[in-house]
């Protein structure tokens, strides 16, 4: 976790105001790091859960469950997570445009409360299908935060801190792993009569969340650009800015939105054959995820060649123990945070929902497909199934590196414009123009913070829309 934030942290401090830091970790703690929580949580009691599963069908029906019924059992309440979290990622672009960025974190907390009581007292009542309901309940929560919380922070942070902000969830997300395997201790909650109150736990950070998030505002783009609110874009900027001009951050928004008065929010489809998205496909970071995915590749071509030759040479079991440790700093460095940093930067206002269903439900696939394929895979290739990853870690490290060019510390509309020359010039073109420019007309109120006049953006009589 520190060498992620080395890495990341060339920020200036200066922007960095308590509002951003409050719910930058408020977001993180209770809604990012329960999908890490959820992923570890079942691991430590596994036992236990599968003794609860065939106790219960033996008072149901008097016979006992064979080994490989339990297994398929247990294996259902490991993977309906995923399928929870493939459909909430399909609710994302919903959600986030009724509702708003901080009011799907908001609204959605009353998934976990459901999932938790239905985990928590299904020991009680004896009944398995609680335990599957209630982890597939989560895993909805988790498909919706996992799209969301990085959306608001990259909307609500300054260009030179959404680096910065969008390694929060990450690392809770690591934290929330973490949690999960020390809890499971059987010092701490370990112990069979416990496992319930282990997967219910993660109603006490949303708890704190849903009592604090509700008092922060909202998005600024969001407000300005997709429901034209001048007044509570203004109040937003207020609380997450503090020395910087933000007549400057709405004249950028402005700008956004006026390449965007010709376009209405895109759906999935409409993403996908949408060709000039693809231009768009990119981030800065370069370093970062070209660094992380080298590092996991090298990483699992070593763990194969420590497995073929730990027989005739002991110390490869150490090699292999590094190579796995490799793995995960490979992972942190860059690939855990930067792709939805990624999707938040490099996608305008009406392509962002979309384009986080899209990465969002490819998530959530590939992580179920890993989880079923990978046994199978271990089975027919024993040592070999590793160079598998490896070749998939190096081929999107060399992607990146030939397609991917650098965007930190633009706005979204510069990144936007970097990928499309000839759109480029067109657009700078109309806005340069004189009868094409439009005037955001401010007066100072409340510490010279900048107001509109009337509360609205007045055009010039003489300008016309791009």
């Amino acid at each position: 976790l520190c060498l992620c934030i080395f890495l990341r942290l060339p920020l200036n401090i200066s922007y960095l105001t308590r509002s951003l830091l409050a719910v930058a970790f408020l977001t993180s703690f209770g809604s990012s790091m329960l999908y890490g929580y959820n992923l570890a949580v079942v691991n430590s009691p596994a036992a236990y859960i599968k003794n609860f599963y065939n106790r219960s069908v033996v008072s149901r029906n008097g016979t006992i469950m064979d080994e490989e019924s339990l297994t398929l059992m247990y294996s259902l309440t490991v993977s309906i997570f995923a399928i929870g979290g493939l459909v909430g990622s399909l609710m994302v672009g919903v959600l986030v445009t009724r509702f708003g960025r901080k009011g799907t974190v908001v609204n959605t907390s009353v998934l976990v409360f459901v999932a938790s009581v239905l985990m928590g007292f299904s020991k009680v009542c004896g009944s398995p299908e609680m335990v599957i309901v209630g982890r597939f309940i989560t895993g909805i929560h988790s498909g919706i935060s996992l799209s969301v919380v990085p959306m608001y922070l990259g909307e609500i942070a300054p260009k030179n801190l959404r680096g910065f902000l969008g390694l929060v969830p990450s690392i809770f997300i690591c934290v929330g792993v973490f949690s999960a395997q020390l809890l499971g201790l059987h010092e701490l909650l370990g112990k069979e009569e416990h496992w319930p109150l282990l997967l219910s736990l993660v109603a006490v950070p949303t708890f704190i969340q849903l009592m604090l998030l509700p008092w922060f505002p909202e998005s600024p783009r969001y407000l300005l650009i997709e429901k034209h609110n001048v007044h509570a874009t203004i109040t937003a900027l207020k609380w997450y800015r503090s020395k910087c001009n933000i007549q400057e951050e709405i004249e950028e928004m402005q700008e956004e939105q006026r390449s965007l008065s010709s376009s209405d929010t895109l759906s999935v489809w409409q993403l996908l054959l949408d060709k000039s998205c693809f231009t768009i496909e990119k981030l800065g970071r370069r370093p970062l995820v070209i660094g992380g995915f080298t590092i996991m590749g090298v990483c699992c071509a070593g763990i194969t060649l420590s497995l073929i030759l730990q027989v005739s040479l002991p110390f490869m079991r150490y090699i292999s123990v590094t190579c796995v440790v490799g793995i995960i700093a490979g992972f942190c460095i860059g690939p855990a945070g930067v792709p939805f940093l990624m999707t938040a930067e490099l996608f305008k206002q009406s392509h962002r929902p979309a384009a986080y269903i899209v990465g969002g439900s490819l998530n959530w696939i590939s992580n179920f497909t890993v989880g079923f394929v990978f046994p199978f895979l271990q089975m027919s290739a024993g040592a070999y199934c590793y160079l598998v990853f490896a070749a998939v870690c190096c081929a999107v490290a060399t992607y990146v590196y030939a397609f991917i060019p650098e965007t930190k510390n633009k706005t979204f509309v510069e990144i936007s414009r970097m990928f499309s020359k000839k759109e480029a010039v067109l657009e700078t073109q109309a806005l340069v123009a004189p009868g094409h420019v439009d005037t955001l007309k401010l007066r100072k109120m409340n510490g010279g913070y900048g107001t509109l006049e009337n509360g609205s953006l007045e055009l010039d009589s003489s300008s016309s829309a791009p």
